[in-house]
């Protein structure tokens, strides 16, 4: 769990520089910040999403994993939890809420191969290497990500506890069935979500990102028979 451990505290660290450095940023500068993030992301997910080989997987992961997040509806339940949060934190400005900024961290700090595989070799071998790396990566996303999104920022960290946490200590069990193929097409899901993702950032859409992301982990089973 070192490697967990230590990438929780980079975003914690990271973020809390993000939100010193958000109190001197004016309004107007802050708002043109979160459309550059927005287009950043949406960048991300495109190239991302490319990973996936196998397009029915895609959809199939999509479908299912939308209809399951819809009927345990986990954003309104998100943000039934951020609504005592937001009065203590949200700015001034009210345009940027704990819950958004919670969403838009966790799954960019959660998805992806490095999250996964380097979980695995965490609980295998103890190698950490993997995801110190990612901790440098995540500690200067996180203060920048903070700047502009707020304090929901640092609440990603229990996310990425619990996310990467549990692949780590299940390594031994779950590894055999994600392959690279596996990974790949979890990759992919994951992606095109933070393309919606991006899209919401960017106001062109209100997209209940939360309720797409039981999909992400649909090709663990999907693969085994697609």
């Amino acid at each position: 769990m070192l490697g967990t451990i230590v990438n929780v505290a980079a975003i914690l660290i990271g973020g809390c520089l993000g939100l010193l450095l958000k109190r001197g940023i004016p309004e107007r500068l802050s708002d043109t910040l979160m459309k550059g993030l927005g287009l950043c992301t949406l960048y991300i997910g495109v190239s991302g999403s490319l990973e996936g080989s196998n397009t029915l997987v895609l959809i199939i992961s999509m479908v299912v994993g939308t209809l399951l997040g819809e009927g345990m509806d986990l954003d309104a339940k998100l943000n039934c939890f951020a609504v005592w949060m937001e009065k203590k934190f949200q700015g001034k400005n009210g345009k940027v809420s704990v819950a958004e900024g919670f969403i838009t961290s966790s799954l960019l700090f959660c998805v992806g191969a490095m999250a996964i595989v380097g979980s695995l070799q965490s609980g295998l071998t103890g190698n950490h290497e993997t995801l110190y790396t990612k901790s440098m990566l995540d500690f200067t996303s996180s203060i920048i990500f903070a700047s502009s999104l707020g304090v929901g920022v640092l609440f990603s960290a229990a996310f990425v506890l619990v996310y990467q946490g549990a692949i780590t200590l299940l390594a031994q069990w779950i590894s055999p069935f994600l392959t690279d193929a596996v990974v790949a097409e979890m990759n992919c899901v994951g992606y095109v979500i933070i393309i919606g993702l991006a899209l919401n950032m960017l106001g062109v859409t209100k997209l209940k990102i939360m309720n797409f992301v039981p999909a992400i982990f649909l090709p663990i089973l999907l693969c085994q028979f697609l």
